[in-house]
C-alpha cells in the first residue's frame, strides 16, 4: 500500500481546511441547525448524517480514475452482479475465524484443491496451501518457507556470518520479492536484463546458486512485459547444476498472473508441480483469477516443503485453527467470490474469457504497429499484455508524452523504464483484462490516432525526469 505522511500542506486560511459544503446536504440538526461543514484533517467534534457524510466522499471519489480504463493494472475492475452480491453478504465475515465459519472455510479449502488439481500436484489432496490479502503475501509466505527449509539444512552454519541466505530471480521481479529479501534478511541475486531479454536466463540464475541459496524465483508473467519465465529450462539448469555440485535448489512460480492464464490457454507448457524441482506456486485470485481485490492464494506440493513450525494453531476464537499469514483477521468474502467464479466459469468459461482478452491484447498490438510509430517488444501471445516503445526514428516525441496525452482522455497507460542493464528502453504497457473488450480497444486506437499528429509536430520530447513523469506501479 502507498504511505501516507500524517502532515499536511500548511494552509494558512483555517477555512480551506475544511470541506465545501452544498446546502442541499445539510439536513436539520436539533444542536447546531445546518451542519457545519467538516474539516478535512482532524476529527470532527460531532457526527453529521449519513446522507451528509455520503455525499462528500462521493463527491471526492469522483475525481479517480475509471478502473476499467485502467490499462495499468492487472488487478479485477468488473465481476457479475451475483458476485457481488455474495462479497456484500460475506464481508462481515472474518476469514480467520473457522469455527464461526465453517462453511466459509470449506469453501478456502474447496479452492485450494481446485488448485492443487489445476496445477497438476502429484497428489492434490497432499498438496497445502491458504487464502492471502494477495500475491505479494503468498510470495512473502513461501519465501519464508524457502529460507526456514534451507536453515534446516545448514543448521550446523546459520546463521554464523558465512551463511547469509540468498534468493535467485530475475531484476524483472515483482517488488515483493525485494521486500521479502529487505524484511527478512536475505541477499537478492537478480540476473539483469540483456539486450532482447528482458527476464531471467536459466543458466545465469544457476550460475548465481550456492550452498546458500534458498531457491530460484520463476514468474509466469513478467510485469514488465507480460511474457513468461522459462521455468522447465530453469529447472532442467538446476538439474545439471546438482548434478555437478550436489546443490539442491527449489523453484517458487510466482504465477501471479500466469497461474490463472497458462492452465486454460497453453495446457501444453509444462510449468508447475510437473516439476518436481518446483516446490511451491502463487496467484493473484484478484487478477486474471478473476475477482475483486484482494485475495491471493499460496500452494506448496506437500507438507515437506512446508515448515510445520511456520503453522501457528490458535484456539481463543473458539476452535482448534492452523493458520499460515502474515495478518490474521481479513475479510471472507473475495475468498467466497473466488469460489463462486470457480463454480461459475468451469475450465471452459475460463478459457473462455482468457482467450478474449488475449484475442484483444493481440488484435491491439497489431494495430499499434501498424500506426509506424511504435515497435512491439511483447505481442500479448502470452500473458494478455503488450509493451512497446517508440520507432527508432520518432523524434518528436517518447512514451511518456503518449502516456501523458492518453490521460486526458481517461485512459491509464502506464510509461516507465526498464531496470538494469536495459535501463536505457522505456515503454509502455497495456494490460488488457476481461472487461476491457474489442469495443473498448477500438476506442483507445481512435484516440491514440487522433493525438499522434500533434505529438509528431512537437519540436522533441517535453522533457523533465522521464522515469518520474508518469507514476507507474505493478
Amino acid at each position: 500500500m502507498s504511505l501516507h505522511r500524517g502532515g499536511t500542506p500548511h494552509i494558512p486560511d483555517d477555512a480551506e481546511r475544511r470541506l465545501a459544503l452544498n446546502p442541499f446536504y445539510g439536513e436539520a440538526n436539533p444542536v447546531s441547525g445546518m451542519t457545519a461543514a467538516p474539516p478535512r484533517h482532524r476529527l470532527p467534534d460531532g457526527p453529521v448524517p449519513p446522507a451528509t457524510a455520503y455525499q462528500l466522499v462521493h463527491d471526492e471519489l469522483m475525481l479517480d480514475g475509471n478502473s476499467r480504463l485502467n490499462l495499468a493494472t492487472f488487478v479485477t475492475t468488473w465481476m457479475e452482479p451475483q458476485a457481488a452480491a455474495l462479497m456484500s453478504e460475506c464481508r462481515d465475515k472474518n476469514m480467520i475465524d473457522k469455527d464461526e465459519y465453517p462453511r466459509t472455510a470449506e469453501l478456502e479449502r474447496r479452492c485450494v484443491a481446485m488448485l492443487a488439481d489445476l496445477w497438476h500436484a502429484p497428489d492434490p489432496d497432499a498438496a497445502v496451501g491458504c487464502s492471502t490479502t494477495g500475491s505479494s503475501e503468498a510470495c512473502m509466505l513461501a519465501g519464508m518457507a524457502l529460507k526456514r527449509r534451507w536453515a534446516r539444512r545448514n543448521a550446523d552454519r546459520y546463521p554464523s556470518a558465512d551463511a547469509r541466505p540468498n534468493l535467485v530471480m530475475g531484476i524483472n521481479v515483482q517488488v515483493c520479492w525485494d521486500k521479502f529479501c529487505n524484511f527478512w534478511e536475505v541477499e537478492a541475486r537478480q540476473v539483469p536484463m540483456e539486450g532482447d531479454r528482458f527476464h531471467l536466463d536459466p543458466e545465469a540464475a544457476a550460475a548465481l546458486c550456492d550452498e546458500n541459496t534458498i531457491g530460484v524465483v520463476a514468474v509466469l508473467g513478467s510485469t514488465f512485459d507480460g511474457s513468461y519465465e522459462p521455468v522447465a529450462e530453469l529447472c532442467a539448469a538446476l538439474d545439471r547444476l546438482q548434478e555437478r555440485t550436489g546443490l539442491d535448489i527449489p523453484v517458487h512460480v510466482d504465477g501471479a498472473s500466469g497461474g490463472m492464464v497458462a492452465p486454460f490457454l497453453d495446457e501444453d507448457l509444462v510449468w508447475d508441480f510437473r516439476l518436481p524441482r518446483v516446490a511451491s506456486i502463487n496467484t493473484s485470485g484478484h487478477k486474471y483469477g478473476l475477482v475483486y481485490p484482494g485475495v491471493g492464494w499460496a500452494l506448496w506440493r506437500s507438507d515437506a516443503e512446508l515448515p510445520q513450525e511456520l503453522v501457528f494453531r490458535v484456539n481463543y476464537l473458539g476452535g482448534e485453527m492452523p493458520t499460515f499469514a502474515l495478518n490474521f483477521s481479513r475479510p471472507g468474502a473475495q475468498v467466497v467470490a473466488q469460489y463462486y467464479t470457480f463454480l461459475r466459469l468451469g475450465r471452459e468459461g475460463y478459457r473462455a474469457v482468457q482467450q478474449t482478452s488475449r484475442d484483444v491484447a493481440r488484435g491491439l498490438a497489431n494495430r499499434v504497429e501498424a500506426l509506424g510509430d511504435f515497435e512491439l517488444l511483447t505481442r500479448g501471445r502470452e500473458l494478455p499484455v503488450f509493451a512497446a516503445t517508440t520507432a527508432s526514428d520518432v523524434t518528436a516525441y517518447d512514451v511518456f508524452d503518449v502516456s501523458r496525452r492518453l490521460r486526458e482522455r481517461g485512459w491509464l497507460v502506464p510509461a516507465y523504464t526498464f531496470p538494469a542493464n536495459r535501463e536505457d528502453l522505456a515503454v509502455l504497457r497495456v494490460v488488457c483484462r476481461n472487461g476491457f473488450s474489442a469495443d473498448l480497444a477500438e476506442l483507445l486506437l481512435q484516440d491514440l490516432e487522433r493525438l499522434l499528429p500533434e505529438l509528431r509536430r512537437q519540436q522533441g520530447p517535453m522533457g523533465g525526469d522521464r522515469a518520474k513523469a508518469v507514476p507507474f506501479h505493478h
